[in-house]
């Protein structure tokens, strides 16, 4: 049987022995870190530079002696969550952990198209994303019959330029119900209000493209008038701002002058699928950090 672990992101401005103080607290609780990677960047407009760091933890020691010494009696997450949280306003650091025994509920929107759904769905299903799926909601019925093969939940809510309100207020609702922690939008071709992105649960969007290049309608027929070489895709988190989220992963395909729009399309699908996969796999292994417009993958 596999143990738990913990997964701790770090964030602080760069500064000496920052390696040794984060590991050696696990250290002195006699927890083995069984993963670790880190990175500074130096590339600050201002202030100082700035550390980075992703830890795996195995938690089957806390209940050893050396963890009761660190913690006290109490040597439940709460108790190791307040431990590090000290340390890290020591440090002036941002922090989060992800327990590898809470799995994470997603929510798929949709619209018409199915190919990033196929496969986000199919990944889920052999292991691969590791969280679960317990609902999937569109503003058409198109992809109804998709859902229903895979023994998921399936909602409608239409919506209009005067409706657009109430149904994000549906929306969140089936959110909030389901217990979702993360959003991928696969495909679905609306655009979030403020208020909305400000209430949900973070959300990844996959954009036919580099950013910003060929926004609005079909966008495989622009990308063959202008005679483009490349085909790509980008997933980032969605904001209030249009597709100007951080970027999470990006990933091309070249094509020629002997590619029509159909077939751009085809290799776009290809790499959007791919791309919107790694992203949300990343945010689900608890590997993204978010500073300011961009993002840290570790």
């Amino acid at each position: 049987m596999a143990s738990i672990a913990g997964t701790f992101l770090v964030a602080a401005d760069d500064q000496p022995g920052l390696v040794a103080r984060l590991s050696g607290f696990f250290a002195e609780l006699g927890l083995n870190i069984v993963d670790a990677s880190n990175h500074t960047d130096v590339y600050v407009a201002e202030g100082a530079p700035r550390f980075y760091m992703r830890l795996e933890v195995d938690l089957g020691g806390l209940g050893r002696p050396a963890a009761h010494a660190r913690l006290g009696d109490s040597v439940s997450r709460r108790a190791l969550e307040k431990a590090f949280g000290d340390l890290a306003t020591v440090l002036g650091a941002r922090w989060s952990v992800r327990y590898s025994d809470e799995i994470p509920k997603v929510a798929v929107l949709v619209t018409k198209e199915a190919n990033c759904l196929y496969d986000l769905v199919l990944r889920q299903q052999s292991g691969e994303l590791p969280c679960e799926i317990p609902l999937i909601i569109s503003n058409h019925a198109v992809l109804e019959r998709v859902a229903e093969n895979f023994r998921i939940p399936y909602f409608v809510l239409p919506v209009t330029a005067e409706t657009k309100r109430a149904q994000e207020e549906r929306l969140l609702e089936l959110l909030r119900r389901h217990h979702i922690d993360l959003i991928v939008l696969a495909r679905y071709m609306q655009v979030l209000s403020d208020a909305f992105v400000g209430a949900a649960p973070p959300a990844i969007n996959i954009h036919h493209g580099f950013l910003p290049a060929f926004q609005g309608a079909r966008p495989y027929h622009q990308a063959h008038t202008r005679g483009v070489k490349i085909i790509g895709a980008t997933a980032h988190y969605a904001t209030a701002d249009l597709d100007q989220g951080p970027i999470i992963e990006q990933d091309v395909a070249r094509v020629s002058h002997r590619s029509g729009p159909d077939e751009m399309a085809r290799v776009g699908r290809d790499v959007e699928r791919v791309v919107l996969a790694r992203a949300v796999r990343a945010h689900l292994e608890h590997r993204v950090i978010v500073e300011g417009r961009r993002t840290i993958l570790l």
